[in-house]
């Protein structure tokens, strides 16, 4: 019988993202193969706590975890490359877990950031996902459009808002250049969080109050009237794309709550596209996975035009949803990748990949 690989799977983490990485890891848990993984379990609070966590795993996704403190023990990751170690302290002692890969399932700061990624390097320990760069790139929206650009990929126009340096300035920029309505994101959040839609000078002032409490920068695009498109990128250095899909939000946009908790939204899969743009989506979406310098995994997500099925990309996710109504997962299932069976492509990909 072949040995176990050990794997270290971290959730949570201090950003607005939090609680959908409890609904990630969840999913990601129950479908781990516990024939071919020995599985430890990290969760970090919100306010950064590292926790070895030996629950259910039913108690993670809404919380409760973190009361349950006969399954907790605090834990910290060394940066000492030597030790390739999480260390766990147990009464007035401590002991060593020494997993072949780390999966970090965490969304937005701090976990798709490409920090947990540049602790992992010190560490010396390999991990799924995305390296230092590409989630450095992928996460910051602003420097996202600055290479997918210069890798001659099509995207909404834009302006980048520096709130050091006030609103006003940009007000007059965001009109003449994108108009109404136009969208408002934070930089370096995901999920839609802090997104909203400005039909008015007005909706464009409280928008972009919003989108300040959580960034620095904030992106403003021009409106694209057309249909929402994703696919699924998988690979490191040959790289495949997935099935592409399509979602119908019963909403005017597809933010947070039609991600995660309205169930009226549509997905269809594969996307009813004329052949030619189904392909080139795929085909933009492998160039803007190497362009960023991705590896492991990423969703891309696209708009195709209504005016002249014009390709336009809108954004790249380093550590997409892996809940079990998220897209990623439903791609590459559909393709004929079971979810099970993508953890362990995953895990394989991160053990081969030298850096």
């Amino acid at each position: 019988m072949l040995e176990k690989i050990r794997v270290c799977v971290i959730f949570g983490g201090q950003s607005p993202e939090h609680e959908i990485s409890r609904k990630s890891v969840t999913s990601v848990l129950n479908n781990l193969d516990k024939n071919k993984y020995d599985i430890d379990v990290i969760g970090i609070t919100k306010k950064g706590e590292w926790y070895l966590y030996t629950g259910d795993t039913a108690n993670i996704e809404g919380g409760e975890w973190e009361t349950d403190t006969a399954n907790k023990k605090k834990a910290i990751l060394s940066p000492d490359a030597s030790q390739k170690a999480v260390i766990v302290f147990e009464n007035d002692g401590i002991f060593e877990i020494h997993p072949d890969i780390v999966f970090p399932v965490l969304h937005g700061e701090y976990g798709e950031d490409g920090t947990i990624q540049g602790l992992l390097e010190l560490a010396n320990l390999k991990y799924v996902g995305m390296g230092v760069l590409g989630s450095a790139n992928g996460m910051d929206k602003a420097y996202t459009k600055i290479v997918l650009d210069a890798a001659g990929i099509p995207q909404a126009d834009w302006v980048v808002v520096r709130t050091c340096e006030g609103q006003e300035k940009y007000i007059s920029e965001i009109e003449a250049k994108l108009g109404y309505p136009c969208f408002v994101k934070p930089c370096n959040t995901g999920s839609s969080v802090g997104v909203g839609k400005a039909h008015n000078r007005d909706e464009l002032i409280a928008a972009l109050c919003e989108a300040a409490k959580f960034d620095r920068k904030i992106l403003v695009e021009e409106n694209i009237d057309g249909r929402e498109v994703e696919c699924a990128v998988l690979g490191n250095s040959d790289p495949k794309a997935a099935t592409v899909g399509e979602i119908v939000p019963a909403v005017e946009f597809y933010d947070f709550d039609a991600k995660y908790n309205d169930n009226s939204t549509i997905l269809n899969i594969p996307a009813d596209l004329p052949k030619d743009i189904y392909e080139k989506i795929r085909e933009y979406a492998v160039m803007a996975f190497k362009a960023i310098d991705g590896m492991g995994l990423s969703r891309v997500d696209f708009f195709v035009r209504n005016s002249d099925n014009a390709i336009i990309l809108n954004e790249i996710n380093t550590m997409p949803g892996f809940t079990n109504i998220s897209m990623y997962p439903k791609l590459w299932n559909a393709a004929g990748v079971g979810y099970s069976e993508l953890l362990d492509r995953l895990i394989e990909l991160g053990l081969e990949r030298v850096k």
